[in-house]
């Protein structure tokens, strides 16, 4: 028996292939796009026996449904009531893999329906797949189905772990499927897999044994914000989404007409160059998406799921990745892409925007802060505007029309933030692309 991970540094998360020692493999919370789980697969020449999900996802659509199409036997929860064929689990169920078992464990608290799962080598555990229940230094968060639901969800996550998790030998393997990155969860360490004895004593949500009543207070002093589309791929999930297997058809390719009445009727027109190329040029009113592992969390956050989408990329951008980070996030209509990228546009004699990229301090410019409010609380210029970016597309009427110098981390969040602000009206931003230490003496908070 093995276990391999595969990860979406992008989307913070982990699956898990389990190699069953029989030319078998079991797949946990597999992610939709379907060709990193085959090419794992085809790499340890083994199939795809069964696909299991801990859980309803609200920041992925799950390709359980993807993988049960060549052949793996989907399970899932029983409480997710699942609208199309699958194997319903229940706590307490033990599940036969020939040789080995799989103890399904109700533990609620990211959600309701949550179950994790024990994996057993002749009785004796051998891993646990504890989905958003426990993380490595952290624990998923409770509120992303309804306020009211918020706090008795952190207390049975509490009872979860405690009562149901805690109580495992130290050594056991835990295999989170949220982790670094995910913006469901609160707290997380950078190790994607952990053990019960390293949780039980260096987890800061269960530092110094705390009752209920403490360790709930300091969960839900943690959340952050968190995407709008995580309101709404539970649902997608349990209703399924659209089977669409690889390859996926070719991305169509639009002229400059077709861009325009796609535009004219709704579409999102996504620039997903890199900044240094989105600054010499682009299209008017076009949104910076630089396509990084972080594209698809973005898209989602600011897009409405239910938009056409319309792309301009270069030849750093594989197509086939493209649309499969749409589509994990939820986004179905994807018309195509500008045939020709921004050359066609200029060769059809149409106008195009920049925006500075600068790496000096402008003393000039007001300073617009648009990471995190975590990455803002561990350091930021006292004299600079904080606004998520995930916030900015309300608040930018209501920033004032001076000259704007945009920063994050890098360059990427910023120059996506100027794109927005230049919608706005905005006609004199720039980009920062360099360290905030740079731009000055930096403070904390807490």
């Amino acid at each position: 028996m093995s276990v391999n991970a595969i990860v979406d540094e992008g989307l913070g998360n982990s699956s898990y292939l389990v190699d069953l020692g029989d030319g078998g493999a079991l797949v946990v919370d597999p992610e939709r796009d379907p060709r990193p789980y085959m090419f794992e697969l085809d790499r340890l020449g083994l199939e795809a026996r069964f696909v299991v999900e801990t859980h309803l996802h609200a920041d992925f659509v799950s390709g359980g449904r993807e993988l049960s199409a060549v052949g793996a036997e989907l399970w899932a929860p029983a409480g997710s009531d699942l609208a199309y064929p699958h194997r319903r689990l229940h706590d307490g169920d033990e599940i036969d893999l020939g040789g080995l078992a799989l103890r399904v464990i109700a533990t609620p608290g990211h959600t309701p329906e949550h179950l994790s799962y024990l994996l057993l080598d002749d009785s004796t555990p051998v891993a646990l797949f504890s989905g958003g229940t426990l993380m490595t230094g952290g624990v998923a968060r409770t509120d992303l189905l309804t306020v009211d639901q918020t706090e008795p969800l952190a207390r049975a996550a509490y009872r979860s772990i405690k009562q149901r998790l805690f109580t495992l030998p130290e050594s056991l393997a835990v295999y989170p499927t949220h982790g670094a990155g995910s913006f469901c969860s609160v707290g997380s360490a950078s190790e994607r897999t952990t053990t019960i004895g390293v949780e039980r004593r260096s987890n800061p949500l269960f530092a110094d044994d705390p009752d209920e009543d403490t360790f709930v207070t300091s969960l839900l002093a943690g959340y952050g914000s968190f995407p709008p589309y995580f309101l709404e791929l539970r649902e997608v999930n349990r209703q399924g989404a659209r089977v669409h297997g690889t390859p996926l058809s070719p991305l169509p390719r639009l002229t400059v007409a077709e861009m325009d009445a796609a535009i004219s009727d709704g579409a999102e027109m996504v620039d997903v160059r890199g900044i240094e190329a989105f600054a010499d040029g682009h299209v008017p009113g076009a949104l910076s998406n630089p396509w990084r592992s972080q594209f698809a969390t973005w898209l989602g956050w600011l897009v409405p799921r239910g938009t056409p989408l319309v792309f301009i990329a270069d030849a750093e951008v594989d197509r086939q990745d493209l649309v499969w980070a749409a589509l994990t996030v939820g986004f179905e209509n994807v018309l195509g892409e500008l045939a020709g990228g921004i050359a066609a546009w200029t060769q059809a004699r149409r106008s195009v925007s920049r925006i500075p990229i600068i790496d000096h301090p402008d003393r000039a410019r007001a300073i617009l802060d648009v990471r995190q409010s975590s990455e803002h609380r561990s350091g930021h210029l006292p004299e600079a505007i904080h606004i998520e970016l995930g916030q900015l597309a309300q608040a930018a009427n209501d920033l004032p029309r001076t000259a704007m110098l945009v920063h994050c981390g890098r360059g990427e969040r910023a120059m996506t933030a100027a794109s927005l602000l230049a919608r706005a009206g905005h006609s004199d931003t720039a980009v920062f692309a360099g360290e905030p230490a740079r731009l000055g003496t930096l403070v904390s908070e807490g």
